[in-house]
């Protein structure tokens, strides 16, 4: 718990209000509006921070950077700008187009189209306050490495045909980085934090809410029998599952941690996180419009198949440290 005087706090308004604490009623509230302030305490410090950092790598200086690599290594960087980029699945959209319409090799794209919804520096803040920092240094670890596996994959298929041609016929003008001051970095980081936390703050409150009510009345023995542990098929159940579904990564985290104090798999719970993120439908339409059928299912088959993977060796390298 990382601020117990919050704790304190919320434990003395929920007796104040004559709720027991250990109802199912006042554990949910409890869940709720603790996590609600912790995480947005935790939000408004580290985006200001990460905000700042990545001042330095304007969208202009990412499709320069990512121009220079080739091969794996440029999968790599691919996928770690990914990380500190505070897009979603849909609103990186764009990102990847100009990244193609400028010449940055497809498989490359992809790692960064890959990792960004799965990995961003508003996740990496919740995780570390929500699980155990190994679990969260995994997580973070294993979005990487699914966004470098997934785009050398692709790389190596020679998909660029499956790209719409328009794409390929976008003209970039000649990039103008623009220059910042002191002030101008402070300025953006601070106008950047609240941003984002507008454009995500519905969806902490969805994942936080859906916490609750599973902190508080979701069965164990339900989740047990079909996502726990024992069940050799329950992270292969539970990725097909996310599929359909569409949340931000920020609104599935408190949906995971509610699930795994029910008993579900960790490695289950994460894979369902990068699932829901990674492969909304929203997202499949939008990628509609810039690529061709086939290429969108071998984008679904890859990632599915290494969110599956992960999931189990998540499962398998918690299980011996």
């Amino acid at each position: 718990m990382i601020f117990p005087w919050l704790d304190s706090s919320v434990s003395w308004l929920i007796e104040t209000l004559d709720i027991d604490l250990d109802s199912q009623v006042g554990t949910a509230i409890h869940f709720f509006i603790y996590d609600t302030i912790q995480i947005t305490l935790l939000l408004i410090f580290m985006i200001f921070i990460i905000s700042y950092i990545r001042s330095y790598f304007p969208p202009e200086r990412t499709k320069k950077i990512l121009e220079k690599f080739k091969g794996i290594i440029g999968n790599f960087f691919g996928s770690t700008l990914g990380v500190i980029s505070p897009f979603c699945s849909c609103s990186s959209i764009p990102i990847f187009i100009g990244l193609i319409s400028s010449g940055v090799p497809l498989g490359i794209t992809f790692s960064f189209l890959i990792t960004s919804p799965i990995v961003n520096e508003a996740a990496i803040v919740m995780l570390f306050g929500y699980f155990d920092y190994r679990i969260a240094i995994l997580y973070i670890s294993f979005g990487i490495l699914i966004g470098v596996v997934g785009g050398f994959a692709i790389d190596k298929l020679k998909l660029e045909k499956y790209i719409e041609d328009f794409v390929y016929n976008i003209k970039n003008a000649n990039i103008v980085l623009p220059k910042m001051n002191q002030m101008d970095r402070f300025q953006f980081s601070w106008q950047e934090t609240f941003d984002i936390l507008k454009r995500v703050y519905k969806w902490i409150v969805i994942g936080v809410f859906a916490g609750s009510i599973i902190h508080g009345w979701v069965p164990e023995d339900y989740l047990v029998d079909i996502a726990g542990p024992d069940n050799p098929f329950a992270v292969i159940i539970v990725t097909i599952l996310a599929v359909p579904l569409y949340s931000n990564v920020l609104g599935t985290i408190p949906i995971a941690n509610a699930l795994i104090g029910k008993g579900m798999g960790i490695g289950t719970a994460m894979s369902f996180m990068m699932a829901t993120t990674a492969l909304s439908l929203p997202e499949m339409m939008i990628l509609r419009k810039v690529m061709k059928p086939k290429l969108i299912w071998i984008f679904i088959g890859i990632t599915t198949v290494g969110i599956i993977a992960i999931g189990y060796a998540f499962n398998l390298i918690l299980g011996v440290i």
